[in-house]
């Protein structure tokens, strides 16, 4: 049968353009459906906007620690529209970048929606109809505001980086990474923040010593986190946004920022008519290629709710394309995934928490919490984190996690060497760097616990 492309790629975000343009570049005619803008959650709405805003937050907190290293500082307001402008504009040439790369490959773009017709053809939202030899679903996934009266008047994190003003007091909605980063930020910006979470702290899922220092740290920041709290209804009034708690009590806030997590974005896409299995969460069930249970489509990132960040659909939409139309059949590698939260303080991680690795086998675990030259030189009372988890058989560090500024710079250069199978010993030859604070890595000579 003769198609008229040998893949249709639905989802311009990072995987689906690799993937489109590694094809391309193969000599596959290729074409590439996406109905927002090309970049997708990260480049659009996620990671490189929320990045650069937390670079703007740091402002604040800059100016209080030269003034009290010596500087005669004078800050006055945040002027979100000069920022917004100038955030949009960055987003905007990003955006071309990726259009240019995609153009420059050879890949046929269409910017309207796509879903599938059957496992070899797709339909455009203006009705056209192409057929396809391979499909890759590559659509991502979007925040998840759970159901609750007043709902429709809340913000969600992709709402944050379109608003018109900047707010005096904000709500921040959940415990997890995304909604720690925002909450930094609106502090850092100026907002009265403050952050519910319904669980018993911040940041579930990650290493519990972590979680402690990063809210506590949170919280001499400014932030007012509550534990235990989760919102009943939302009501719109003159003075803004009412919120009813669960436990009885009632404030009001200019807006509230739901980050209770986000879901694989498969409603509409036709999946069943075509045969394609999903999972509980509404993921699409994949195998190690990224083929679906239909042998014609395969679908990387988000979408699929394996390990949801950009470099990893990156790594799966090459994989994809190397295995498929490269002849080299490649499994994405998802062992040991370094990731960051851009907190503030930051956390960078890689490997298993104390806890998942207590209940693997015998382990020692090696620490240090201190205040850092820079902090106690200006008698700032915030605490860094560096933290390693040792198999007590084999050595080899199972498990890095750091709380310090610039911890996702830290732990990229720490995951080099945990993925290459470092030991404890390893880290202990490496002669320090003195004075920094990253030294404590391999100076930690003696376990504070064992298992």
């Amino acid at each position: 049968m003769d198609y008229d492309y040998d893949l249709f790629v639905i989802g311009g975000g990072s995987g689906g353009v690799r993937a489109a343009r590694v094809a391309a570049e193969s000599g596959a005619k290729v074409a590439l459906a996406e109905e927002y803008r090309v970049g997708g959650t990260c480049v659009i709405r996620g990671c490189v906007p929320k990045k650069i805003m937390v670079f703007a937050s740091g402002g604040s907190g800059a100016a209080a620690d030269a003034a009290a290293f010596g500087w005669d500082v004078s800050l006055g307001a945040f002027d979100w529209p000069k920022f917004r402008t100038a955030l949009h504009a960055e987003l905007d040439r990003l955006e071309s970048v990726y259009q240019r790369n995609l153009d420059r490959s050879g890949v046929e773009t269409f910017g309207q929606r796509a879903v599938l017709k059957n496992s070899n053809a797709v339909t455009l939202a203006d009705g056209g109809e192409f057929t396809a030899r391979h499909i890759l679903l590559a659509t991502g996934g979007r925040p998840f505001v759970p159901r609750f009266p007043g709902a429709e008047h809340v913000w969600t994190s992709e709402d944050v980086f379109l608003m018109q003003h900047l707010p005096k007091s904000v709500l921040i909605v959940g415990g997890g990474y995304i909604a720690c980063e925002f909450a930094g930020i609106f502090n850092g910006l100026g907002v009265k923040t403050t952050q519910i979470y319904r669980g018993e702290q911040l940041l579930r899922g990650f290493d519990d010593e972590a979680r402690d220092v990063v809210a506590n740290a949170m919280i001499k920041r400014g932030i007012d986190v509550r534990l235990h709290t989760d919102i009943a209804s939302v009501e719109k009034t003159d003075e803004g946004l009412l919120a009813h708690m669960q436990h009885g009590e009632a404030e009001t806030f200019d807006a509230i920022v739901y980050a209770t997590g986000r879901i694989p974005n498969t409603e509409g896409l036709n999946l069943e008519r075509a045969g394609v299995r999903v999972g509980p969460h509404g993921q699409i069930e994949v195998d190690n290629f990224s083929q679906t249970s239909v042998a014609s489509v395969y679908a990387v990132g988000d979408v699929t709710h394996r390990i949801n960040l950009t470099p990893v659909a990156i790594r799966e939409g090459q994989a994809f394309a190397d295995t498929v139309f490269n002849n080299k059949p490649t499994n994405a590698d998802h062992v040991l995934v370094a990731s960051a939260v851009f907190s503030q303080p930051e956390y960078g991680m890689i490997g298993v928490t104390e806890e998942q690795a207590r209940s693997a086998g015998s382990i020692e675990v090696y620490t240090a919490k201190f205040r850092p030259m820079q902090y106690s030189f200006i008698d700032k009372d915030e605490q860094v984190l560096f933290k390693l988890i040792v198999s007590t058989g084999s050595r080899r560090i199972l498990g890095a996690h750091i709380v310090a500024p610039n911890a996702g710079e830290l732990i990229q250069m720490v995951a080099v060497a945990i993925k290459m199978g470092a030991t404890k010993e390893d880290f202990d030859r490496v002669v320090a760097v003195h004075p920094t604070m990253s030294e404590e890595i391999v100076l930690m000579k003696q376990p504070v616990r064992t298992a």
